[in-house]
């Protein structure tokens, strides 16, 4: 689970709910559900129009998994693939078999599969290229979605203000109307700004950041499962993933 996701989010709605709580009239006057439904519901309708609905299938596990989700580290990797050329180059690349079932990582586990079966080195690399660039063109699709739903909300939450604005002014006369006007005027511009810049753009660059940090670490993982299938000596395959760590952290990996 990322902390800094949960502590940055909380921090962040608490610091607006306790303005909210400490001006008069309380939370319950920052409510309001027509301009809720303006923003996230049109938010969300204009967000299928603008993708197919295979990719928004998805985007609920990638906000999730963008949030709260941990991978494996650069070091606990290093530390796994060593392990193993340490069994292969002892007992042979079909002692690795057993080890399969401790792997949670998919495609570490699939360049493993593929290591034992037997295919070539060349073979191993292409396969793998293909699969990370796959998983590289899904991140950027979801970075997409998250991106343009944060265009919208503000859009909306503009929309929303016309239509209070139109209704205030059309009910002048009726003084018990203008303040349900006003407050959809207003509350809607508040809703889109809160969802755009307090949850999806957040979750965007929270994505472009893991996504960069996963497309890193399936590098050193296509580097290192080659090596094995080579049968380079651990502690030079060792040294080789090295390069992928800044040097403070190079001295963490234990030889």
């Amino acid at each position: 689970m990322d902390l800094s996701t949960i502590i940055g989010s909380v921090l962040a709605f608490g610091l607006v709910l306790f303005a909210m709580a400490a001006g008069q009239g309380g939370l319950s006057s920052f409510v309001n559900y027509p301009s809720l439904a303006i923003v996230f519901g049109g938010t969300f309708a204009v967000t299928m129009i603008n993708f197919p609905a295979g990719q928004l299938k998805s985007i609920a596990r990638v906000m999730m998994v963008t949030a709260f989700h941990r991978g494996a580290t650069p070091i606990d990797t290093i530390g796994r693939i060593v392990e193993y050329a340490r069994l292969a180059r002892k007992e042979g690349l079909l002692a690795l078999e057993n080890k399969l079932q401790d792997v949670d990582d998919q495609f570490f586990a699939k360049g493993i599969q593929l290591v034992i079966d037997g295919f070539s080195a060349e073979t191993v690399r292409d396969i793998m290229d293909l699969e990370a660039e796959w998983q590289r063109q899904r991140h950027s699709a979801g970075r997409k979605i998250l991106d343009q739903m944060g265009t919208f909300a503000p859009a909306f939450g503009m929309i929303g203000t016309l239509i209070g604005l139109v209704q205030m002014l059309q009910n002048l006369s009726d003084p018990s109307r203008i303040g349900q006007g006003m407050a959809t005027a207003l509350l809607t511009t508040m809703y889109g700004a809160m969802a755009a810049n307090m949850v999806f753009l957040p979750l965007a660059g929270k994505l472009d950041v893991r996504a960069r940090q996963e497309s890193l670490l399936r590098e050193l993982m296509i580097e290192g499962i080659v090596a094995i299938q080579s049968g380079e000596k651990p502690q030079l395959i060792q040294e080789k993933l090295k390069s992928f760590l800044s040097p403070s952290l190079r001295e963490a990996v234990e030889s």
